[in-house]
């Protein structure tokens, strides 16, 4: 049995001022600081033998402070990266329905079809986090394992973990800053113990999309 923490990174002044960010690479925002150290306290008593983390700053700080109390090696995985939002990163999602009205219709309405101009689609998002995390689970049998990525790819691998068809991806709902999902993989079988779950936050985290 493989148990797998599937956390998304701390807040981003990006999150906090609703900016597009994808790939857009930012660090923690104060508060966002501060999530950090309350997930590590979350997991001070917890067994993690190991952390693969997105490359991005955010997502590796957040890996970092998680991993405060255990010294376990950490991995930095570019399959683990947000959905690459070509011409929308950087910009505030209020900016993208008067630039892009029609791929900012799309996000809105029709997720599922989603591609920035110059980014990725959303297809391509569920085919490689899913291949990511389970080829990560491949080699961590028996371990357990944090895995620290983003909102809308770790809505994609949770579309695969529910046994849900990539059409209903739009079904599922989207994660706080540092909500942690814990999944125990049965060989490759992944079976949901709990999801989403923030309760180490001292305050609510603000539910931003991206």
């Amino acid at each position: 049995m493989t148990t797998v923490y599937l956390i998304r990174h701390a807040e981003t002044d990006g999150n906090l001022h609703r900016i597009f960010q994808g790939r857009y690479d930012i660090e923690l925002s104060e508060n966002g600081l501060r999530q950090a150290q309350q997930l590590a306290d979350r997991f001070r008593g917890e067994r993690i033998d190991a952390v693969f983390t997105s490359p991005l700053e955010r997502a590796v700080q957040t890996a970092k402070a998680l991993n405060r109390y255990h010294n376990a090696p950490i991995s930095e995985v570019d399959g683990l990266m947000e959905i690459d939002g070509g011409e929308f990163e950087g910009i505030p999602f209020d900016e993208l329905a008067l630039r892009y009205p029609a791929e900012y219709r799309t996000w809105n309405e029709d997720i599922c079809n989603f591609q920035a101009i110059g980014g990725e689609s959303m297809r391509e998002v569920f085919d490689r986090i899913k291949a990511t995390i389970i080829g990560i689970v491949c080699r961590s049998g028996g371990q357990t394992i944090a895995i620290v990525s983003h909102g809308c790819a770790i809505r994609n691998f949770l579309c695969y973990a529910k046994g849900l068809p990539f059409s209903k991806f739009d079904t599922l709902e989207w994660f706080a800053n540092t909500a942690v999902t814990k999944i125990e993989f049965d060989g490759l079988k992944p079976h949901i113990l709990f999801e989403g779950d923030t309760s180490h936050l001292a305050e609510p985290a603000l539910l931003v999309l991206e």
